[in-house]
């Protein structure tokens, strides 16, 4: 698929996979691993984006443990006005920017944020687009956080196979994140595999 293609997609996204899918869900597994993470190695007022925050689930799990320097970015703009009704607490305290990650992420400042993650986001991102994994190095100051579908095989790959499909619509892409940003500098401290996802924990050098 052509990468505004992609875009396109997300940006316009009803239904199954959109902002009001994943507010019904509400926080999850890897909502309490992100907070447990957090809780380890970074003091309440570190500041945190999500890239792809979508109505804000997991940001609003960490605002209940304590966090309120809290930044989400997200593709699709009627995220934010779920996020609103979701969670009013989580809209007054965090700053939200919509757009793609890739018109974004330029316009924060090197070592901006103490943490960034994100959640089934990166896996999306168009092959023609990687030079923004290289951007969130930049504008991470501590902690970078993957949790991200790597495959279904037991080691979480799919061998020689780079691309699936989700319903045979778009395009998820698997990547080991471990080489992704151990190539950026990085350094992996955490390897967590949940039943969807692998959680990959990086801090810079």
């Amino acid at each position: 698929m052509d990468p505004e293609d992609v875009r396109r997609d997300w940006a316009e996204r009803t239904g199954k996979y959109s902002p009001e899918y994943y507010a019904d869900i509400g926080p999850n597994e890897v909502s309490e691993t992100l907070r447990d993470v957090l809780g380890h190695y970074v003091g309440d007022d570190a500041a945190i984006l999500e890239v792809g925050c979508g109505s804000g689930r997991h940001l609003e799990r960490l605002r209940r443990q304590g966090y309120e320097n809290l930044t989400g970015v997200d593709i699709n703009a009627e995220a934010f006005d779920v996020l609103a009704e979701w969670y009013p607490r989580l809209a007054e305290v965090g700053e939200f920017h919509a757009g793609a990650v890739e018109d974004r992420v330029g316009g924060f400042d090197d070592d901006a944020f103490d943490v960034v993650y994100t959640v089934e986001t990166l896996q999306h991102i168009h092959p023609e687009d990687t030079w923004v994994f290289e951007e969130l190095v930049r504008v991470t100051s501590d902690l970078l956080i993957t949790a991200e579908n790597e495959g279904n095989s037991p080691h979480r790959g799919r061998g020689e196979t780079a691309v699936s499909y989700v319903d045979d619509e778009f395009p998820l892409y698997h990547r080991n994140w471990k080489d992704v940003f151990s190539d950026l500098g990085l350094a992996q401290l955490i390897r967590e595999p949940t039943d969807r996802d692998t959680v990959r924990v990086f801090r810079t050098l």
